[in-house]
């Protein structure tokens, strides 16, 4: 029985025109279809492993992972910066100018956005799906090479899944990179994911899951790292660079940590807390908030203005502790101009603990501000009186020393 399948050396049965440089698709749904085949024994399904070797290949036609215990993985993530390339004029003395390792480049022509789409109904859920160490690369943003959308979707897990693993991955110029829809015991590890629209999105509910150790920067249009509704989700150890409209995006989560990450942002709403969210930590992180230098991206920016937050805490029983904060804007450039910045905002929600955060600005900032709704909202040692805002009597406050 064949369990480690080359996509350079598959011929598609009754279509041998078919090649992996012509349509990756093709070659995969068809070895997929032949794991299948071999594989009815309900109680012996061990899966396979499909290789994608260090090469340029097109995927026109989709691929439909519906089998658990499937490995798919090439020998190079191959992340290059098109942003670079397309801003910079001439690149005729570049040494490269294309992403490289094992490239797929996603130019569906199948009516789907998707490149992959794991999905499969009845029981059980699909489980260890692993992507691993290859290039998904969305090619073009269009006539605007800016604008971080061409409606290109890298990975969706698109039904409920579990113990499934993204590892090593490069993805680039997708509107999204990763999707995963009602996951447990997700690790999503060691990735580069940068210049999409946006990089991670969980999407639905989850459990036990990690996102750990990335290299990841989304655009103006979307996020960084999203999770709804996940519970024990832990964002630990990434890398976030600019310009995502959040660098982490909470909705609805309960019980997660995001602990130990370097936050770059041109905007603010850095770590975004929306619905209600309870029993979140959000500790020993460091944040920097600077303003957009590229002249081709100055004109965007995420809607937001700087009374917003670094940090948006809507919930109760959360936990801010230990960050620090380098406030880098100049005066002129606050929105709205004039007024104060805020570093971390409680909008809402009921006992809060907010302590032991330093910020560093060369201009006035409310280190913590508390709107009228909240309540019993404890801060310590996050700021002097002066930097403190409260909006309501309900609250214990002292003063950094």
């Amino acid at each position: 029985m064949t369990t480690v399948y080359d996509v350079t050396t598959w011929s598609v049965p009754g279509n041998p025109s078919a090649t992996p440089y012509n349509d990756i698709g093709l070659i995969m749904n068809s070895i997929i279809a032949d794991i299948k085949s071999q594989q009815t024994n309900q109680a012996s399904k061990p899966g396979a492993v499909i290789y994608i070797p260090p090469g340029d290949y097109s995927l026109k036609t989709r691929v439909n992972v519906d089998v658990s215990y499937l490995t798919i993985r090439g020998s190079g993530h191959g992340f290059t910066s098109l942003s670079i390339r397309y801003n910079a004029g001439n690149t005729s003395a570049w040494h490269e100018i294309n992403p490289g390792g094992s490239r797929v480049r996603v130019e569906n022509t199948d009516g789907n956005s998707d490149a992959f789409r794991v999905f499969r109904t009845g029981d059980p859920r699909l489980s260890s799906v692993v992507f691993q160490n290859f290039c998904l690369d969305g090619v073009s943003f269009g006539a605007n090479e800016n604008d971080y959308t061409n409606g290109k979707t890298g990975i969706r897990f698109d039904s409920a899944n579990d113990s499934c693993r993204v590892e090593g991955m490069g993805m680039v110029y997708l509107e999204h990179g990763l999707v995963v829809r009602d996951t447990d015991a997700l690790s999503v590890s060691g990735n580069f994911l940068a210049e999409c629209g946006s990089c991670i999105e969980l999407t639905g509910s989850g459990q036990a899951s990690k996102v750990t150790d990335n290299l990841i920067g989304a655009g103006f249009v979307g996020f960084s790292i999203f999770a709804e509704g996940h519970w024990g989700l832990l964002v630990t150890g990434n890398n976030v660079f600019p310009r995502g409209k959040s660098s982490v995006h909470f909705k609805d989560c309960a019980r997660s940590s995001i602990t130990s990450n370097r936050f770059h942002a041109f905007y603010p709403g850095m770590v975004n807390f929306e619905g209600s969210c309870t029993e979140n930590l959000v500790g020993a992180n460091h944040f920097l908030r600077q303003m957009e230098p590229f002249d081709p991206l100055k004109p965007y920016n995420n809607g937001l203005d700087d009374l917003f937050g670094l940090v948006h805490i809507a919930g109760s029983n959360n936990t801010v502790t230990g960050n620090h904060f380098s406030f880098d804007v100049p005066s002129g450039s606050v929105k709205p101009l004039g007024q104060t910045p805020t570093i971390i905002l409680v909008a809402s929600g009921n006992n809060n603990f907010i302590a032991t955060n330093n910020t560093v600005s060369a201009i006035a900032v409310h280190t913590v501000t508390l709107d009228s709704s909240t309540t019993g909202t404890k801060v310590l040692d996050s700021g002097t009186q002066a930097q403190f805002q409260p909006f309501q009597s309900s609250h214990s406050f002292r003063a950094t020393p």
